[in-house]
């Protein structure tokens, strides 16, 4: 179905509505999309620029296949030698602790053998339809050669470490996800820059990557702002209702007028859910990337290697090293030692590995204790739609949001059921 198809088709539907949407990141970007092909009058409000957070500096992965839960069975019993390696996957800051703890302990708790089918089904049902959910706004600003379809190579150092991973390798082929076990000559086929030590690989054929993330925002911001959409710059600091309307207040005072509220503002969205009546544990997980400009070796489709937890991907304009956890709230200081800990696995696993001229950055991915977002109505207002808390997975999520807003904000039968990611869950 074309753009102009699904605009039409969705107005003649339903009435025309003004719909703010607070944050200009990937989930902000479609929500805000999908809206616009359905005919609605829709003002974005970001208070920097598109793409300003984690939109921009992620990995980049398009994962229909990811579908297990960050925290599983085990968790607590893993987690302690995570933290105390001050080089490892995940480090909370020993200033920060106790404030993480409580989310620490709802995280380990969601890992509960009773819990985890739940949440691995429920993630399936947003990330497998994400080539589908992208299809139609990719379309209508013209941006589909942003994405490719390359499929992605997980590696393993050694059969026992890939043993160990085998139960959620299962997990995914239960429900319907397609992977290889590649090994020997066939994996330095697949990728012929890796390193001679790995045993074995898994190849995930359906994911992909996108080029450019922040360029793919952008892209998206752009369309829709000359097809009518309007994007006003500034911090939302509240919104405030009445019979017949929401009125958005911004950080200087000004306000804006809406039928219907969006709120797709990320790491900063805890705050205005508050004054919403929604009490959500979100957290921040500052993730960290090495962008290399020339890196020297070809990398044909994104490597993730699970004994370093990093993704390296190919992008329009280099390689990217992406990857790790850590809490540390919003507020302080990068610490890019851990973005550099990434080249030195990489350079070890990727020999030839170019890492001259290598540019730093640190992102707040906002997540939530059992890895699924909240997307819904906010229990003081059905006006004002909650969708935020996509974690590590905004760039494969952000679509299914989008498509699901829509049908919430049009009073339609969604297309998936929305009930795992209600705000009231908690």
């Amino acid at each position: 179905m074309t753009g102009a198809t699904h605009r039409t088709a969705a107005a003649a539907a339903g009435r025309r509505l003004r719909v703010v949407v607070i944050g200009a990141g990937i989930v902000g970007a479609c929500c805000a999309a999908y809206l616009r092909l359905e005919g609605h009058e829709v003002t974005l409000v970001e208070a920097e620029a598109p793409a300003a957070g984690a939109s921009a500096g992620n990995a980049g992965a398009i994962s229909p296949g990811s579908c297990i839960p960050l925290s599983m069975p085990g968790t607590l019993r893993k987690a302690p030698s995570w933290v105390l390696r001050k080089d490892g996957p995940l480090v909370v800051r020993p200033g920060y602790a106790l404030t993480a703890l409580p989310w620490l302990l709802r995280f380990v708790a969601a890992g509960r053998p009773d819990r985890v089918d739940g949440i691995a089904d429920a993630l399936r049902a947003l990330h497998g339809p994400v080539h589908e959910c992208y299809r139609p706004i990719l379309a209508a600003a013209q941006a589909q050669a942003l994405l490719r379809r390359s499929g992605c190579l997980v590696v393993y150092r050694s059969a026992a470490a890939f043993a160990s991973a085998r139960g959620e390798w299962e997990m995914r082929r239960r429900r319907g996800i397609d992977w290889e076990k590649v090994e020997g000559p066939r994996l330095r086929e697949l990728v012929p820059a890796l390193a001679p030590d790995f045993a074995c690989g898994v190849l995930q054929p359906d994911h992909g990557y996108v080029v450019d993330p922040r360029g793919l925002v952008r892209r998206l911001v752009a369309q829709m702002r000359s097809d009518g959409a309007d994007l006003v710059q500034g911090r939302a600091r509240d919104i405030g209702s009445s019979s017949d309307r929401l009125d958005i207040v911004l950080d200087d005072g000004r306000k804006l007028a809406a039928d219907r509220v969006v709120l797709a503002a990320g790491a900063w969205s805890r705050p205005l859910a508050a004054k919403l009546g929604a009490a959500i544990p979100l957290e921040t997980q500052r993730g960290y990337h090495l962008h290399l400009g020339a890196p020297r070796i070809d990398l044909p489709l994104p490597v993730s290697f699970a004994e370093g937890k990093f993704y390296a991907t190919p992008m329009s304009d280099g390689l990217r090293l992406a990857g790790t956890v850590e809490f540390a709230g919003l507020r302080a200081a990068p610490d890019y030692r851990r973005a550099h800990r990434l080249a030195e696995m990489a350079g070890r696993w990727l020999p030839g590995l170019g890492l001259d001229g290598a540019s730093e950055w640190m992102g707040h991915r906002p997540c939530l204790p059992d890895s699924l977002p909240v997307i819904g109505p906010s229990p003081r207002d059905p006006r004002v739609l909650l969708a935020f808390g996509h974690g590590h997975n905004g760039m494969t999520s952000a679509p299914a949001t989008g498509r699901l807003v829509a049908d919430m904000v049009a009073g339609r039968r969604p297309f998936i059921d929305p009930s795992p990611y209600r705000p009231d869950r908690f």
